[in-house]
């Protein structure tokens, strides 16, 4: 699972998550941007392609951005991306965008682990197993 996190906001909100010690589910990985507005909807397309079984974005709240208004850009974007991944076969719960301030390491942690239990329940991404058998597919050939 990859967890996208603006750097003033969520990622903020991470290091005070682990600080404090709070129970948080290790099965994700975390990729630091400078703004939530950074992360590129084709980011996450090819998150999922290279087989991420769950994307979320976490960002500063809306009024609260470092950059002024790239979490408004932010949360357009992600609407629209959740119609496409729709359309590409994925459920709409592989995919999260939240609000997290520094000041809410609780909250970090919890959406983080109210999203990969989510994720875990849904299984394995179609794409995933996808790419895993074209991986095995290829090691079959080259032997």
């Amino acid at each position: 699972i990859i967890v996208f996190c603006c750097n003033w906001c969520a990622y903020a909100g991470a290091d005070l998550a682990g600080v404090s010690r709070l129970p948080i589910n290790p099965h994700f990985r975390v990729i630091r941007t400078l703004c939530s507005a950074r992360v590129d909807p084709e980011f996450i397309l090819h998150a999922f392609k290279k087989g991420a079984d769950g994307v979320m974005v976490l960002g500063c709240h809306p009024g609260d951005c470092h950059y002024i208004g790239g979490n408004y850009r932010t949360r357009r974007r992600m609407a629209l991306l959740k119609i496409m991944l729709r359309q590409f076969g994925l459920h709409k719960d592989r995919f999260a965008l939240q609000w997290v301030s520094a000041a809410e390491g609780e909250r970090f942690a919890r959406v983080v682990n109210e999203f990969v239990g989510r994720v875990a329940e849904l299984g394995p991404s179609p794409f995933r197993l996808q790419a895993e058998k074209k991986k095995a597919a290829a090691l079959a050939v080259s032997r």
